[in-house]
């Protein structure tokens, strides 16, 4: 069996798929793609992607899950609830700011914030996809400049 990782189209392949792990997110996907040898702006454009990914399924199908998950266990009700809890305490920024507020919350590359949280909140506040996609997917962006700069330095830019 011929093995993809260590060259250019495994460190591609596992730049975008660590991309769209939650909480790792594009902050650990552009630091670990350049370490395996990626370019840094081909590290940056294939995180963003693979960020963005996911966020159209969360936003379309997350309630669904979630009500199948309180059905089927209390341990998955009790998960359900701290993702609602956490959302709920994000809600007000973005209700406040609308486009903005769902931009900074995703942008800010902070834990507790990007692409996935924006999309649970916009799911959670019944947000069209057509409304939260574009503020969301300004934010992957704002956070893909934000983590390569604060990584790579300002002369990269």
């Amino acid at each position: 069996m011929i093995s993809l990782w260590g060259t250019t189209a495994g460190n591609l392949l596992m730049t975008f798929i660590i991309s769209m792990v939650p909480v790792i997110e594009l902050r650990g996907a552009i630091p670990l793609g350049v370490y395996n040898g990626l370019d840094v702006w081909t590290a940056l454009v294939v995180a963003i992607i693979g960020n963005l990914v996911p966020v159209p399924f969360i936003i379309i199908f997350i309630r669904k899950i979630f009500k199948w998950m309180q059905e089927k266990s209390e341990k998955l009700a009790v998960l359900v609830r701290k993702f609602e809890e956490k959302a709920d305490k994000k809600k007000e920024q973005v209700l406040k700011y609308e486009f903005w507020g769902l931009m900074v919350l995703v942008a800010v590359p902070l834990p507790g914030t990007g692409a996935w949280t924006g999309a649970l909140v916009a799911a959670m506040l019944d947000m069209q996809l057509k409304r939260a996609m574009p503020a969301i997917t300004v934010g992957v962006i704002v956070a893909g400049i934000i983590v390569t700069t604060a990584t790579y330095g300002i002369q990269l830019l």
